[in-house]
C-alpha cells in the first residue's frame, strides 16, 4: 500500500531544484552545499505543487487574512550551520538530521510563501490540535502532526489518483482495517477526528515493528513490504533509514527529507518572513449526533449557514447526506448554532425533504394513461420564482417523474410563469 502516491507518484515528476521556476530575491547569499550528499534522483511531482495551490480555495482560508509579515515575499536562505542548529533545538523524539536534500526541500517550502502561511493558519487554529490529541492518546511523537502537511496539504477531501483519501491519505483497504467506514455516502478517511485516531494507531503499530520512526514513515509511504525489501538488499541487518536509503523506491527517498523540511518550516517560518493566516470566521465547534436522514443543504438553509462552511466542518459526507436513519452520525456545527439546531431539527428534516433526501421505501409503477393515476381531474400549477419540481410534486402528492411525463419535460429545469399540468387524485 502506497499512501504517498497522492503526491509522490512516478508520473510527470521533476527534480526538486527545477520545480519552482519563478524569480526570487535572495536576501542572504546562499552557501555552497556539500555535493557529496546530493541525490539528484529525489523528485517532487506536480501533484504536490498543485495541492499547495489548491489550499487557497479552501472555504476556511478564503475567510482568512494574511498578516503584515507576508508582505515581504523575498526568498531567504541561511548557511547550513544555521539550519543544523535550529533543527537540533527542536524538542523532538525523532531525529531531524540535515543534508543538502533536506536543504533543497526547505527551499521548496520557503518559495511557496503564501501557501505555507495558509497551511499554518488552518493547521494551528483547527487541524493540529486534533492531530496532537490523537497522537498523544497512543504515545506517538507529536512532530508527526506535520505528516498530513506533505500527505494532503491539509485538504481533508483530498483524493489521490491511486485512491488514497483524506488528511492522512489512507487507502480504502487500510482505512477499513483501522475501523474507518467508506461507502457511497460516508468516507471516514476524510473525517479529521476519526482518521487521525486511525493514523495514530497505524503509526504506533508500525513502530512496534521497526523501532525506528524514520523507517515508520518510510513504510507509511511505500508500504512495509518495500521497506523490508530495502533492508534485505542493504544487508547486515541494517535498520536505519539512511543506510537503506539507496534501496528504497525513488519517491520514498524523498519522503523522510521532505518530512524533515516540513518540520523545519512549520517551526521556523518567522525567519522566512512568514506568519499564519488569520481566520475571520469562528473556529469554535460542537458535535450533534443525528438520528435521521438529512442533507447539509437543509441545515444550511434553515439555520442560514454557508453550505461551504458545513462541508468544511463535515468533509466525510460525500454527497452532503448524513444517513442518520441507519445509525447515529456526527454533525459538526459552529458552537453558536447548536441550540438553533436542537430547536429546529424537525423543521430541518422536513425542509425540501422530497427533493434533498429522497428515499422512497416502495414505488408502484405507472400503468395506463397518465390520467389513470387519479380521478382524471386536471389542474394547472403556475410556477413561481423559487419553485422546484420536488416541492411541486410534494404539494400535489405526485412524483417528479409523473410531472415530467405529463408535461413532456426532458429535465428538471422549470421557469417562473410556466404552467404545469397536474393530474390530481
Amino acid at each position: 500500500m502506497n499512501f504517498f502516491k497522492v503526491f509522490f507518484t512516478t508520473a510527470s515528476v521533476v527534480i526538486c531544484s527545477q520545480l519552482f521556476s519563478q524569480t526570487v530575491v535572495e536576501k542572504v547569499p546562499q552557501p555552497t552545499v556539500n555535493k557529496s550528499v546530493t541525490d539528484t534522483t529525489v523528485t517532487i511531482p506536480s501533484e504536490f505543487d498543485e495541492s499547495l495551490d489548491e489550499i487557497v480555495h479552501n472555504w476556511y482560508l478564503q475567510n482568512a487574512t494574511l498578516g503584515n509579515c507576508s508582505k515581504d515575499t523575498g526568498f531567504i536562505t541561511y548557511p547550513d550551520e544555521v539550519y543544523i542548529q535550529r533543527m537540533q533545538k527542536l524538542p523532538y523524539v525523532m531525529e531531524m538530521p540535515y543534508n543538502s536534500i533536506v536543504r533543497s526541500l526547505i527551499e521548496v517550502f520557503a518559495k511557496r510563501h503564501h501557501q505555507v502561511e495558509y497551511m499554518l493558519g488552518i493547521g494551528e487554529t483547527y487541524y493540529f490540535p486534533i492531530f496532537e490529541a490523537a497522537l498523544s492518546k497512543y504515545n506517538v511523537p507529536l512532530e508527526l502532526k506535520y505528516l498530513p502537511v506533505i500527505e494532503s496539504a491539509l485538504n481533508a477531501r483530498a483524493i489521490s489518483k491511486a485512491g488514497a483519501g483524506g488528511l492522512w491519505q489512507f487507502m480504502v483497504s487500510t482505512g477499513r482495517i483501522y475501523g474507518l467506514e467508506v461507502n457511497s455516502l460516508v468516507d471516514e478517511r476524510c473525517d479529521p477526528i476519526k482518521s487521525s485516531d486511525a493514523a495514530a494507531r497505524y503509526l504506533r503499530d508500525l513502530y512496534n515493528i521497526y523501532q525506528d520512526w524514520h523507517l515508520v514513515i518510510a513504510a507509511y509511504n511505500c508500504g512495509p513490504g518495500n521497506v523490508a525489501k530495502a533492508m534485505r538488499h542493504a544487508g547486515g541487518g541494517k535498520r536505519d533509514y539512511w543506510q537503506i536509503y539507496p534501496y528504497l523506491p525513488r519517491e520514498t527517498r524523498g519522503y523522510v527529507p521532505i518530512f524533515i523540511a516540513a518540520n523545519y518550516i512549520m517551526n521556523y517560518y518567522k525567519f522566512h518572513n512568514m506568519c499564519p493566516a488569520q481566520p475571520t470566521v469562528t473556529v469554535a465547534t460542537d458535535t450533534m449526533m443525528v438520528d435521521r436522514r438529512i442533507n447539509l443543504q437543509q441545515v444550511a438553509d434553515v439555520l442560514d449557514l454557508s453550505i461551504e462552511e458545513l462541508r468544511f466542518l463535515n468533509p466525510q459526507y460525500r454527497q452532503d447526506i448524513v444517513p442518520g436513519n441507519i445509525k447515529p452520525y456526527p454533525l459538526v456545527l459552529p458552537f453558536n448554532q447548536i441550540t438553533a439546531y436542537i430547536d429546529n431539527k424537525d423543521s430541518i428534516a422536513a425542509y425540501r425533504a422530497a427533493e434533498l433526501v429522497p428515499q422512497r421505501a416502495r414505488v408502484e409503477p405507472l400503468h395506463g394513461s397518465p390520467a389513470a393515476t387519479g380521478s382524471g381531474e386536471v389542474t394547472y400549477h403556475k410556477v413561481r420564482s423559487g419553485d422546484t419540481l420536488g416541492a411541486i410534486a410534494a404539494r400535489y402528492h405526485v412524483t417528479v417523474t409523473q410531472i415530467k411525463k405529463w408535461n413532456g419535460l426532458r429535465n428538471s429545469m422549470i421557469r417562473a410563469g410556466q404552467r404545469l399540468k397536474i393530474y390530481r387524485k
